[in-house]
């Protein structure tokens, strides 16, 4: 499945993407002790909605015009990292994960940024340039082990490919479990399209083989029942997410799943712990 970012930057997998990932860096910083955050698939870092690619696709209409709308408070933090690359009260950009983890960072934190594509790390650099963000240009999972154990105690590796290449799931696999081995405690949130739930079922089969203790599933499955052929939605796994954000997940959830439910549709967020 090809996923190139500004294709459906803003769409529903990106709202609960990036919901989920501001809720879970808050829970980790409500101790004081410093984070390193590192994003191995940056991608360009900030999405024009009225540019070519975004336009014909037209998937933001479904995914943050929604959220952005919405009334719900529990969505509050989300809708304001948007409005921050924004001017106005029209959304015209959307952030992608890079904007988003810049925003969140105290003045004792760290952001590694990564992007193979030269172009994209081109533009990333130019995106970031007024932060302290570290960008480079290497293997996605290359870097993401030569980056273990980072210089804090604490951190998030953030991994999200737009699984163009056929043997991506395979390596997310190899590398997640060489990282565990590096970095036990470390917190690391895995992005991924859901197309059919018989394919997803044997992914989850070889992840729990790796036998992490706290390995939490969490899928966004947009429609009732799986359209053959076509996206479904999408998931992220979590690797010792924080007892705060726990927590804090059910009412985030029930929120994303009503704000963003397909016409004709209920939607339908679960989780699940693969402990193996």
């Amino acid at each position: 499945m090809n996923y190139r970012h500004s294709f459906h930057a803003g769409n529903s997998a990106d709202v609960v993407k990036h919901s989920l990932l501001i809720a879970l860096v808050r829970a980790l910083q409500q101790k004081p002790g410093a984070l390193t955050l590192i994003d191995t698939h940056a991608g360009c870092g900030l999405y024009d909605l009225d540019g070519e690619d975004a336009q014909r696709t037209g998937e933001s209409t479904q995914g943050v015009l929604r959220a952005y709308a919405d009334p719900n408070s529990v969505l509050n933090d989300y809708r304001a990292v948007v409005q921050a690359v924004n001017a106005g009260a029209e959304l015209r950009f959307y952030p992608g994960s890079p904007r988003i983890l810049a925003q969140l960072l105290r003045p004792q934190d760290f952001l590694i940024l990564n992007e193979k594509h030269p172009r994209d790390a081109y533009t990333l650099r130019g995106v970031m340039r007024d932060t302290s963000a570290a960008v480079h240009e290497r293997d996605a999972y290359e870097l993401w082990l030569a980056t273990l154990p980072p210089r804090t105690a604490r951190g998030v590796v953030v991994v999200d490919p737009p699984y163009e290449q056929p043997d991506d799931r395979a390596r997310i696999t190899a590398t997640l479990a060489a990282a565990y081995r590096k970095w036990a405690h470390g917190v690391t949130m895995i992005w991924y399209p859901l197309k059919d739930r018989a394919a997803h079922r044997r992914w989850n089969e070889q992840l729990r083989r790796i036998s992490i203790p706290k390995l939490l599933s969490v899928e966004h499955w947009l429609y009732d029942d799986d359209q053959h052929g076509i996206y479904n939605g999408a998931g992220l796994y979590i690797v010792n997410p924080p007892y705060a954000f726990i927590q804090a997940l059910p009412p985030l959830l029930e929120a994303l799943r009503a704000v963003l439910a397909p016409e004709g549709h209920k939607g339908e967020i679960t989780t699940a712990w693969l402990d193996g």
